[in-house]
């Protein structure tokens, strides 16, 4: 029953996690739309000098999670040693991509300056993500701590295939030459 914790819990914000970065690509890509044609006076847009930057990193983050959210359902799914290595990392290229967005998102609300409501609907969905894609990594990575919570790291058969068992730990460990 421990051994499911992290999975019942990491099944859920996956889910959430990936309608939120649908989300974000889609007001992103609206915003760089109209910030392209030049349309930051849309009653709908405004921005500032860090408009640009943030919307970029927007992008780029929704597009990284939902590659990872692909990978961490075929994990959720799997829940197996294997899984788990394309899971992680792609959950913490994501989050780091992520944290870079949270960063403009802050220095884009700390310049100020008129932003419309989808430039701040985006920032506010930014800044959630950050912390569930956060969240998500620890649970991915619950296994580190004990093996109780997930696939562990301490997998001592990893690798040798159905059906076999590992050697014996007895015998002559080294010989005289």
């Amino acid at each position: 029953m421990a051994r499911a914790v992290a999975r019942t819990l990491a099944a859920p914000l996956l889910f959430l996690n990936l309608i939120m970065y649908l989300i974000v690509l889609g007001f992103a890509s609206w915003c760089l739309n109209k910030y392209i044609n030049g349309q930051t006076n849309h009653p709908n847009m405004g921005g500032n000098g860090a408009t640009g930057f943030f919307l970029t990193f927007s992008i780029l983050a929704a597009v990284f999670g939902i590659v990872s959210k692909v990978s961490g359902g075929n994990h959720l799914r799997a829940w197996g040693n294997d899984s788990l290595a394309a899971a992680g990392s792609t959950s913490i290229m994501t989050w780091a991509v992520t944290a870079l967005a949270f960063g403009l998102a802050c220095k884009e609300i700390n310049i100020g300056g008129f932003r419309g409501w989808r430039l701040r609907v985006l920032e506010g969905f930014v800044i959630v993500l950050a912390f569930t894609q956060l969240l998500y990594v620890i649970l991915l990575h619950a296994g580190f701590i004990s093996s109780r919570y997930g696939p562990g790291y301490r997998d001592p058969d990893y690798g040798l295939g159905p059906g076999r068992e590992t050697a014996p730990k007895t015998g002559i460990t080294a010989g005289r030459v």
